[in-house]
């Protein structure tokens, strides 16, 4: 592998779902379906290629091979950019354009146990080329954002490490990585899922290392009695180390989609009046050919996001609704998400819920619906 100007962009996908309930079953986190355009993985994708980056390299653990698949035929056709497969990336180059290999190569190295055991363990792809900078990047972040202004500041400030972060509700403080800075924009302080937050900045979970810290770090670590992972283990063991970590304020739209509640929560977020993330700005990898567009009043619609393909018999308010959706005879639809395919049944009535494709309806916390 070859770093972009001295990046190395790496992409961590390991989730299995467990807290998204039959959302997350029988599919990989990173591939739930979001905002009727894409999946939650395209999003950090999308971000890197407008970003001028030109490869990203997928560290995943689970059910890595589907992944691996569904990525290639998806963001492996543009020959701008890539996702890069590490061991087994070979493999996919040596296929014809849309195809997968047959077979992989065999595993030469331990399982990893979490998602810093897969820097560690294949640290010849992530750290190979010498690059200067690791950007890491995650797989169930929804926002759109350009990494270079981040990269720029990391560079001059001559930190070990920047991380990004974003003021929230203090609520919800404890669901994440809480921080705290100095007067001078260095990091005070970090605790994960804190049980009870004095602040109300939290980690937005992308950042940059200086290549050679993190690598010392992460060497260091290894055999010790730590958890495997970014927040929990690498970032306070540097905090505690002295190195040098700044901080970099992500404006606009930011969404960690950690529980099926905050999924659907973000979906009716696209349909504010003045949404801070719009429906324009989302990745277009689900059945890109079909058009999607926000109704405000139609014949059987208020407020929602709808296919072109959509046949409606019912009426759909305030819901963001999939290609391949088919509502009914006299149903109503309303506070929803309906996934690609999903069918609401003659008469139905699906309030704060998520349809999805097999028509299991996964009820949420009811929300109440903007004037």
């Amino acid at each position: 592998m070859t770093a972009q100007n001295g990046v190395r962009a790496i992409l961590l996908a390991g989730g299995e779902g467990r807290r998204m309930g039959r959302l997350g079953t029988g599919r990989l986190k990173p591939l739930i379906p979001f905002g009727s355009t894409s999946r939650l993985i395209d999003f950090s994708l999308a971000n890197a290629r407008r970003s001028g980056l030109g490869e990203v390299l997928l560290l995943s653990q689970y059910e890595e091979r589907q992944l691996m698949d569904d990525l290639h035929s998806v963001w492996n056709q543009d020959p701008g950019f890539r996702v890069h497969f590490g061991p087994y990336d070979d493999a996919y180059r040596a296929v014809p354009p849309g195809r997968t290999p047959v077979e992989l190569p065999a595993r030469t190295w331990p399982s990893e146990r979490g998602t810093a055991d897969a820097l560690l363990s294949k640290s010849r792809y992530v750290f190979g080329g010498q690059p200067s900078e690791v950007l890491i990047l995650h797989a169930d972040h929804v926002y759109g954002y350009d990494y270079r202004p981040m990269l720029r500041e990391h560079r001059e400030s001559g930190a070990a490490l920047t991380v990004s972060y974003q003021r929230i509700e203090r609520r919800f403080v404890h669901l994440f990585g809480m921080v705290a800075f100095d007067g001078a924009g260095r990091l005070t302080a970090f605790v994960e899922k804190p049980e009870n937050p004095e602040g109300d900045l939290v980690f937005a979970a992308f950042c940059v290392f200086d290549a050679r810290v993190l690598q010392r770090y992460l060497e260091l670590l290894d055999g010790t009695d730590w958890q495997h992972d970014i927040s929990r283990d690498v970032i306070p063991a540097m905090l505690a180390g002295g190195e040098h970590i700044r901080g970099h304020l992500v404006d606009g739209h930011w969404e960690d989609i950690g529980t099926v509640d905050r999924y659907h929560r973000a979906h009716l977020a696209l349909l504010d009046p003045d949404p801070s993330l719009a429906l324009s700005g989302l990745p277009r990898t689900i059945l890109p050919h079909i058009g999607r567009r926000l109704v405000g009043e139609a014949a059987g619609i208020s407020r929602s996001i709808v296919p072109d393909d959509l046949v409606n018999e019912g009426r759909i308010e305030h819901s963001v609704v999939f290609p391949g959706a088919r509502i009914g005879r006299g149903a109503l639809v309303r506070d929803s998400v309906l996934l690609p395919g999903a069918r609401v049944p003659d008469g139905a009535d699906v309030e704060s819920a998520i349809l999805l494709e097999d028509g299991f309806v996964q009820p949420v916390a009811r929300q109440v619906t903007p004037l």
